[in-house]
């Protein structure tokens, strides 16, 4: 005769609780491993990385990109950079492959020392033409040690949007990109008016994800 095992309501409880857990914590592990889910992370190296639909290698070779610019490395960043098509710079969130200053990799590398005043592009709320040297347009454009504090950062998503048209997908329709957006400070009750995004563009090459485009994006009126 078989013995039958009777098990109290408190305990038969906390077992149904603890193996749901474990059935939830297992499921979240293998969606996280295939990036199937959003996820946030912890602060890692006073990095904020909040990532949309994940991507750890780009996220992680964006913040390179981010590094060469806070430590002058451009050495480093030409190595980053697309070996034949190389990079273009755009100071607003609509690109212009003919108004906008592309470098091609020696260019990048001798950026440390190079003191030419080029045209950038224009500013978008004048239209005036964008003459500065690559430090004094790095300083304006891309302040890397700002945006490597940015609280979000999103993966292949434009994080948010101006009155500028957003074109990346259009011009580079294999790009792989991550939005660093900076929130700013509220100014009146209806929006932040001084948010900006510093959107940096990558694209398949033989031997992996190379740089292509840097954007400066931010509210225009």
């Amino acid at each position: 005769m078989k013995q039958v095992i009777f098990i109290k309501k408190p305990i038969l409880f906390s077992i149904l609780i603890a193996g749901g857990m474990l059935l939830g914590s297992g499921i979240f592990l293998i969606l996280s491993i295939f990036n199937i889910i959003s996820f946030n992370r912890t602060p890692v190296n006073g990095h904020a990385e909040t990532a949309v639909n994940g991507n750890p290698i780009l996220t992680a070779l964006a913040y390179e990109v981010l590094e060469c610019f806070r430590d002058d490395d451009f050495n480093t960043l030409a190595n980053i950079a697309h070996p034949e098509f190389g990079v273009v710079f755009s100071p607003g969130a609509t690109i212009n492959l003919t108004a906008n200053k592309r470098f091609n990799t020696a260019q990048i590398a001798a950026m440390g020392s190079d003191t030419t005043v080029y045209i950038w592009g224009v500013y978008d709320e004048s239209g005036a033409p964008i003459e500065m040297t690559p430090a004094e347009y790095f300083a304006e454009f891309i302040p890397a040690k700002s945006f490597l504090e940015a609280p979000y950062v999103v993966i292949n998503r434009i994080a948010r949007s101006g009155n500028a048209l957003e074109n990346i997908n259009e011009v580079f329709p294999d790009v792989k990109f991550v939005d660093f957006y900076l929130p700013g400070s509220e100014r009146d009750s209806s929006e932040e008016q001084d948010w900006s995004i510093l959107r940096i563009g990558f694209e398949e090459h033989s031997d992996g994800l190379r740089l292509t485009i840097i954007i400066h994006s931010k509210r225009t009126d």
